[in-house]
């Protein structure tokens, strides 16, 4: 398990463009599936990671939270699935029922998602406005395996409801840590 820090892409960056299939449904997924709603949460997941399994039951409650709210919610796996059986689209589904996420579970195979959003661990969050543009990246509260800390998404969710109650989002924000985002070979990226 290598520990790796969330990259804090710029805020007020553009929402990169993305379409891949839902390991769920097997509908694709686009920015255009997110029109209309207030906000938009983007996150980087898998299967496997210890930090992911730490928060899973919060990753789930945040989508039944926020089912009802203008909020938009998107999960992707970008590891790479040869290498990292526990992360094939095969594996995903079972992970994403079995953790009850009521919202899609995208696998990036090719990784060109994960890396226009710069992303560099799972899990990994970026929040975007209406227009779109990145309010919030960082963590999901200071919870880590191990550390006695309760799960709550408290930093996540104070972005949440502030976006979508037209309030500021705060701009001290921590970055998310994880394990690093299972590359393909020669595939990593330079951040």
């Amino acid at each position: 398990m290598v520990q790796t820090y969330s990259t804090m892409l710029p805020l007020g960056t553009k929402a990169p463009e993305f379409a891949l299939p839902d390991v769920v449904s097997g509908q694709t997924i686009d920015l255009a599936r997110f029109t209309g709603k207030h906000g938009l949460l983007v996150m980087f997941l898998c299967a496997h990671c210890p930090y992911v399994k730490h928060i899973k039951e919060e990753l789930a409650k945040l989508g039944r939270d926020y089912a009802q709210k203008s909020l938009g919610i998107v999960a992707i796996s970008a590891n790479d699935a040869d290498t990292y059986k526990d992360d094939s689209p095969e594996n995903l589904k079972k992970f994403a029922q079995e953790i009850g996420l009521n919202y899609p579970l995208c696998h990036d195979e090719s990784q060109a998602v994960a890396r226009s959003y710069t992303a560099a661990c799972t899990p990994d969050f970026f929040l975007f406005g209406a227009d779109r543009l990145l309010v919030y990246r960082g963590q999901l509260d200071d919870s880590r395996p191990g550390n006695g800390k309760a799960v709550t998404g408290a930093d996540l969710r104070k972005a949440i409801d502030d976006l979508l109650n037209n309030q500021p989002v705060f701009t001290e924000q921590k970055p998310s840590v994880g394990c690093n985002i299972k590359w393909k070979p020669g595939m990593e990226p330079k951040y």
